[in-house]
């Protein structure tokens, strides 16, 4: 089956979240362990987590393969 335009933003939108919330998660450890070094931080503000990850795409199926049971609300 062909993914829609719709389908597909929300899969790279899903990737994006992901990924945004492992790096937060991964610098509250950080910090929270005290390893406030300049290097460790600048490496993992610097270092691209990839958005799109086997994870990141089974995940993200997986939710628009809900939204598509979903019916649309009518506006």
């Amino acid at each position: 089956m062909r993914m829609s335009d719709k389908d597909r933003l929300i899969v790279a939108l899903a990737a994006q979240l992901r990924a945004e919330r492992e790096t937060r998660e991964v610098l509250s450890s950080v910090i929270g362990n005290g390893q406030l070094d300049r290097e460790v931080l600048l490496a993992i503000l610097g270092d691209p987590i990839p958005a799109l990850s086997q994870e990141d795409l089974v995940r993200a199926d997986a939710v628009a393969s809900v939204l598509r049971t979903v019916p649309a609300r009518a506006a």
